[in-house]
């Protein structure tokens, strides 16, 4: 284990992301809210944190191999998570614990969107624009974005990036040099982002707004500016826009980038694709689902508002966005439960959404109907094909001990909130809406975690985290295998 060499990688990263609170500090000094010295001191802190791991290891660039890598993403990603929570402590408004301070950075960085803070409305618009702006920093990636722009990571990116991007593919890239994958995820994610925000301002959002929410919509993350989040609006144009940007930034980047390398738009790319037409599959039968039932109970006033809110909600909780425009919970039972579930889905592989992954529930429903199959005829050979393509048995093992360790690390996490006073139902779609990096839950956390004891919340920020990473990256840690040299 090259430890020197993670603790100055380490640093550097630290350091890049200190320069991320300037720009909070600039929207303090725009608005002249009074709320920029909490982000210019964090500025200082962390940048001399960086440098003090940087400076004594500068000459250690030694290869990294793929476990410093994994020790690398679990290391920032904590470090992360607990230095975003600095400004949160500093600041006078909100005003909130330690515990809250973490809860509250963990989810944004997390892109999970499950907020501890009420009274959004009267905040300053620095607090405000850093907890959008640290869900799009967390959206892609603050590792593939240092892999982009830090060559000094070297030949080691690879590692880093396999361990960083969420699916359970991870050897493909997009281009020869890992550095030039890592750019054109970015690029994407930029283009992505600037046409979101114009979209929202031209269909009657502020330019504040508009920007905030096109950071949490394209990392998929679901914090707003407004309590009421999307809802405060009151628009179908921003309901659809949202819809739209939602779906594109839960498929595959991948995709996107073939789609568009070759100029021009090839849809075809996107067609041919099993986890992209499963992807939408899921979306149109959830909305039908929600559709008829809001119907038939009369859940609204007219067909085209029933419309609207079934297509919104459906796609915001199915790609574990989070976003609200009504009491979801406050429908008829059946389906804030089926879309709760819906979110253990999420997005596609390689993209900013949570859930275990498209890809994943159409090769666990494969393997389950070749398992039928055997049963008929036990002596036949059939083969998973995906694509026309025959995976490979380990694909098929690795993606049930994905599954395996999704219920175990659920289970644990939902019996430790439990006993710590929760009840069973809060309990449970509290640790789907973490774990799935959703957002919102039911029953006690349905509008905001602000009510959920300390200790619970603790509990709920390590769920996160296994959630963002993917179970395995964190959960490897935890094996001797792992440490023995």
């Amino acid at each position: 284990m090259q430890f020197r060499s993670i603790i100055r990688i380490v640093g550097l990263l630290l350091a890049l992301f200190s320069i991320s609170m300037l720009a909070p500090a600039l929207v303090a000094l725009i608005y002249r809210d009074g709320a920029g010295v909490p982000f210019v001191t964090t500025f200082f802190v962390l940048l001399f944190c960086g440098v003090v791991c940087w400076f004594p290891n500068r000459r250690h660039k030694q290869e990294l191999k793929a476990r410093d890598g994994f020790l690398i993403v679990v290391l920032f990603w904590t470090v992360l998570g607990s230095a975003g929570s600095l400004p949160f402590l500093i600041a006078d408004n909100p005003n909130v614990s330690v515990t809250d301070a973490f809860f509250e950075s963990f989810s944004a960085l997390t892109t999970t969107g499950a907020t501890v803070i009420v009274g959004l409305d009267d905040l300053p618009k620095a607090i405000l624009f850093y907890r959008q702006f640290l869900q799009w920093f967390g959206g892609m990636g603050i590792i593939v974005l240092a892999v982009a722009i830090l060559p000094v990571l070297g030949i080691g990116g690879m590692q880093l990036y396999r361990a960083e991007i969420p699916g359970p593919v991870k050897d493909s890239k997009m281009t020869p040099r890992i550095a030039e994958t890592a750019k054109a995820l970015w690029y994407i994610y930029l283009s992505l982002t600037i046409a979101c925000a114009v979209a929202f301002w031209l269909a009657g959002m502020s330019p504040f707004d508009a920007i905030g929410h096109s950071f949490s919509t394209i990392a998929i993350g679901g914090f707003s500016t407004h309590d009421a989040s999307i809802g405060y609006f009151n628009s179908y144009a921003i309901n659809m826009i949202t819809v739209v940007f939602l779906l594109i930034s839960a498929c595959n980047y991948s995709l996107h980038f073939a789609a568009f390398a070759s100029g021009g738009v090839h849809p075809k790319y996107y067609w041919k694709d099993p986890e992209f037409r499963a992807f939408v599959f899921i979306q149109a039968l959830l909305f039908v689902v929600c559709f008829l039932i809001l119907l038939n109970h009369h859940s609204y006033d007219t067909v085209y508002e029933a419309f609207d809110q079934a297509l919104f909600q459906t796609v915001s909780i199915s790609t574990t966005a989070g976003f609200t425009t009504t009491g979801f919970a406050e429908w008829p039972l059946f389906l804030p439960v089926l879309l709760l579930f819906s979110s253990f889905i999420g997005g596609c592989a390689g993209s900013t959404g949570g859930g275990m992954k498209v890809i994943r529930i159409l090769l666990l429903t494969l393997q389950g109907v070749r398992e039928l199959k055997r049963l008929v005829h036990p002596r036949a050979v059939y083969t998973i094909k995906v694509g026309g393509s025959a995976l490979s048995q380990r694909v098929v093992d690795a993606v049930w001990g994905f599954f395996s360790a999704y219920a175990l690390v659920f289970v644990v996490c939902m019996l430790g909130l439990i006993a710590t006073g929760m009840d069973e139902l809060s309990a449970f779609s509290a640790v789907a809406a973490t774990l799935n990096n959703l957002g919102p839950g039911l029953g006690e956390v349905a509008l905001h975690f602000g009510d959920v004891n300390d200790k619970a919340k603790w509990v709920l920020i390590v769920s996160m985290l296994f959630g963002r990473l993917e179970i395995f990256t964190l959960l490897i840690l935890l094996t001797p295998t792992f440490w023995r040299s």
